[in-house]
């Protein structure tokens, strides 16, 4: 069975992607080293549905990187909604401000720079939502650091949860071991109900009880 065939197939069942959020994802793939790392269509879309259908009012996302997912939850957010985006590498500020600019955004999204470790520290307020799609080796750091400022009933999605497929593998190397013994731990963490989607890289989701 061929992944990318099947890919492809559900990617022209869904909702078409927005001439906007094709030119973003063609701009990534000229200008950027690691361009894979953007959300896409099939992720982009699934986030947006779950805004919408979460009612989710609030949103921290850490890991910017071009802004596609940033893009397709902050456009599913009613006109009184706040999208919070955290960003280690400054360069990317021309690609993803220019498209915040036009999707007509700015007024939703507030983007900051630096090290999420240190930039989530200074995070106030309640979220409803929570995607995590930053440095892998953190992700548990990022969760407990950010979990008591989800409300009850709200979700955190944590994207790359399947690592290329490495987690299976059995001599694996440090980081892929990182993200295994997290998915482990947070399958079993009495606090939540858990799925993992074999989704692109992987996509876990969480609904705090």
């Amino acid at each position: 069975m061929d992944l990318d065939l099947l890919t492809t197939y559900c990617e022209g069942l869904c909702t078409p992607q927005s001439a906007l959020l094709k030119e973003l994802e063609r701009e990534t793939n000229l200008k950027t080293l690691n361009p894979r790392m953007i959300s896409g269509h099939l992720q982009g879309t699934l986030l947006h549905m779950l805004v919408k259908i979460h009612g989710s009012k609030r949103i921290l996302e850490i890991g910017t990187f071009t802004g596609y997912a940033t893009i397709s939850m902050a456009s599913a957010l009613p006109d009184d909604g706040e999208l919070i985006t955290l960003e280690a590498n400054e360069e990317l500020e021309c690609i993803s401000n220019k498209y915040f600019q036009k999707a007509e955004l700015q007024d939703i999204i507030t983007q900051h720079f630096g090290d999420a470790k240190a930039l989530i520290k200074t995070v106030e307020g309640i979220f409803d939502l929570v995607f995590i799609d930053a440095g892998k080796k953190d992700n548990e750091y990022y969760f407990e650091q950010i979990l008591p400022q989800v409300r009850s009933g709200g979700l955190i999605l944590v994207d790359n949860v399947l690592w290329s497929g490495k987690v299976l593998d059995e001599d694996m190397d440090n980081h892929t071991q990182i993200i295994h013994d997290f998915n482990v731990k947070m399958s079993k963490d009495p606090r939540l109900e858990s799925l993992y989607l074999p989704l692109r890289d992987g996509l876990a989701l969480f609904r705090k009880k």
